[in-house]
């Protein structure tokens, strides 16, 4: 069979057997799971029958560990007695226990599994524990009940998130500027209000699912149905993304089904006492760079779990979508540490997961068939085939793939070429070259560049001259130029790079300081874990420049619906390092150079017309020096050569855009 994904990139056409072979198994495990006319949703409900639930009688717990001998549940109820409360083993290694009476578990009471597996007592978190808490005193987690019946009060009934994703990653913890952790409430009084006011649409939300470990950034996830707790509490954040959607933002969940943390005290590994309940054994289940283990996605019931988690999160906290993890590590075993992915072959070869392709699909299938507005994003930076292909065309089924390369293109250009020197060929390929059909999310530079030891694009264009320099009666040079270019850098980016567009939490404003978590290295400190936002509130500094400048930005993609357009190049300058091309009516052109102004610098277009100026990276409100005159027409008109266009000033490390005006030039 030919699916529509070797029409729409005929460099697959070598590959057509590989794309059929991606399909017969995507249709064969889904045969194998739901029969002949199942349906993936009706799979997906591990966690409405695992875990704790209320009875007409009392309580059910129910529990999978297939390689345990025995099991017991304990915890305050049964004042931690080990032995006093067995549960009875059902087919398929499934444990059960019933606990008469409604009062049996109460809420806020703290519970565990115990599991004896060849005559070891191990002691576990309940697998579909949906809150998992760590003792102040002895730091060890454990398990609390909630309230099951409870429901919460949401009003969101209806929103869709809109077609083109504006993305404002966060994380809870550090939204705040206080020297702590940061609350689900706190984010919702007063991250909200900022996203909402820059104009972005959706929030993808970091570090929610439980993590032990606060440093690891929420990516070694320990309880995968628990939303963290050093937060609050789940109805923390189910107000938070409810109060998120009447405000007409979406929200995603930072998903992490890559692999799970290593340990067994806090998380799922060996819960039954086997590596093989749900990762790979040997080398094939550890991940040597990140230290963590890797799922079995060949093993139905590990599909069934992690299916369930979607199903989960998107049912009971109304998360809009979801941005997948680790995509690149999930596709290939050896994780794609140290491949250059130059040629299609490396795609369709034995190193390739296939299972981990087929686990891909089935959660892309079942995410919307829940929510068919819902949207999924692939961070993979391999590039692999039909990622953001429907899977009717033999494509994995994603909405989105990162950008991932491009955050990559500005640190190196930044660190090893002068300003004089960048390749505006290069540049223009690597804005905007991606797969046919594929969509993407644009980004200039990622969260892990704002981590100690690397440096976002501020820090990395200004450096100590943040600590010195950013009041605005000070003169910098420095400065000057790394508010220039950090607004262009962001313009053309967001402009070119995608489909959609993504920024993390603070970046928008320059934010003058990485990211370091609270470890003993730095006496548990805070210092460096949190977001300033008094500095760009402080009309005193200049942080304030480049926030106003965001805010505009982002007016002008959404209301001229700019990352929806086609984009023409009219022209690349090399030499005069300068760049001009349209998004559907609209003309952006900018001059990179450091030095050089142009006077009646020629600007080609496509439709003769008289254009104005939308925007300026170089106006006064923004941090630059006003030299472009917004009240300046500009007639378009047919030279002598062909060519359509006008001439303008283009001022040196600023870029303008312009819009063609309703009205007629004046007939000469």
């Amino acid at each position: 069979m030919s699916y529509g994904i070797i029409k729409i990139d005929p460099y697959l056409e070598p590959f057509e057997k590989d794309i059929n072979l991606r399909m017969d198994l995507y249709k064969a495990k889904r045969k194998e799971l739901l029969g002949k006319n199942g349906k993936l949703a009706d799979f997906a409900n591990g966690h409405k029958y695992y875990g704790f639930h209320r009875t007409e009688t009392g309580w059910v717990y129910r529990e999978w560990a297939p390689a345990a001998d025995a099991m017991y549940l304990t915890g305050d109820f049964n004042g931690w007695d080990a032995a006093s409360c067995p549960m009875k083993r059902l087919d398929g290694g499934v444990f059960e226990v019933e606990l008469e009476g409604e009062e049996a578990l109460r809420p806020g009471q703290k519970v565990q599994a115990i599991v004896w597996n060849a005559g070891r007592e191990l002691r576990r978190i309940p697998l579909y524990a949906t809150r998992v808490v760590q003792d102040p005193v002895t730091y060890l987690w454990c398990a609390e009940i909630e309230e099951p019946d409870k429901q919460f009060a949401w009003t969101d009934e209806g929103f869709k998130p809109e077609k083109t994703p504006f993305i404002y990653e966060c994380h809870i913890g550090m939204a705040t500027e206080e020297y702590k952790v940061g609350s689900y409430r706190e984010f919702k009084d007063n991250v909200l209000p900022r996203v909402k006011q820059l104009g972005y649409n959706t929030i993808q939300i970091m570090a929610i699912m439980e993590h032990p470990y606060y440093g690891s950034f929420g990516y070694q996830v320990s309880n995968f149905f628990a939303a963290a707790s050093r937060y609050g509490e789940s109805e923390d954040l189910k107000d938070l993304i409810n109060t998120a959607h009447n405000m007409g933002i979406a929200v995603l969940l930072d998903v992490v089904h890559s692999h799970a943390v290593k340990n067994t005290s806090e998380g799922i590994n060996e819960f039954d006492g086997t590596t093989y309940q749900f990762f790979h054994e040997g080398g094939k289940g550890d991940h040597s760079a990140w230290g963590t283990k890797l799922f079995n996605y060949g093993k139905n019931e590990v599909i069934h779990f992690l299916l369930s988690n979607l199903k989960y999160w998107m049912e009971e906290f109304h998360f809009d979508g979801f941005r997948f993890d680790g995509v690149t590590s999930m596709l290939y075993l050896d994780h794609g540490l140290g491949s250059a992915f130059t040629g299609y072959h490396m795609y369709f070869s034995m190193n390739t997961d296939v299972e981990a392709v087929t686990y891909l699909q089935l959660a892309n299938e079942l995410i919307h068939s829940i929510n068919p507005h819902a949207i999924t994003i692939a961070e993979d930076m391999s590039g692999m085939p039909g990622m953001c292909i429907k899977l009717r065309d033999g494509g994995i089924g994603f909405d989105y793939r990162l950008s991932m390369g491009i955050p990559d293109l500005w640190i190196k250009t930044l660190k090893e070429v002068t300003d004089e020197s960048w390749d505006m060929y290069k540049l223009w390929y690597e804005l905007t070259s991606r797969r046919p059909k594929e969509k993407t999310v644009g980004y200039a530079e990622s969260h892990d560049q704002a981590l100690v030891g690397d440096k976002t694009i501020m820090f990395r264009l200004c450096d100590a001259e943040m600590y010195t320099s950013m009041n605005k009666e000070s003169q910098s040079i420095v400065i000057d130029r790394g508010i220039a270019l950090h607004k262009m850098i962001r313009l053309v980016t967001s402009a070119l790079a995608g489909e959609g567009y993504l920024n993390f939490m603070g970046n928008e404003f320059g934010h003058p300081e990485w990211i370091d978590f609270p470890r003993e290295g730095n006496g548990w400190s805070y210092h460096y874990c949190r977001r300033q936002w008094s500095l760009a509130d402080n009309e005193l500094l200049r942080y304030g420049y480049l926030l106003a400048f965001d805010e505009a930005m982002i007016t002008l993609l959404k209301k001229e619906k700019l990352l929806q357009k086609e984009t023409h190049s009219l022209w690349i300058g090399q030499d005069d390092k300068t760049l001009i091309y349209s998004k559907g009516k609209v003309i952006f052109a900018f001059n990179f150079h450091p030095t050089q102004s142009y006077e009646g610098y020629f600007v080609p277009v496509q439709e003769e017309g008289v254009y104005k100026v939308a925007f300026s990276t170089d106006d006064y409100q923004f941090g630059g020096l006003g030299r472009v005159a917004h009240a300046c027409q500009y007639e378009a008109t047919r030279q002598a050569d062909g060519r359509i266009g006008f001439k303008c000033y283009l001022p040196s490390r600023s870029a303008i855009v312009l819009k063609k005006s309703a009205r007629k030039p004046k007939k000469k």
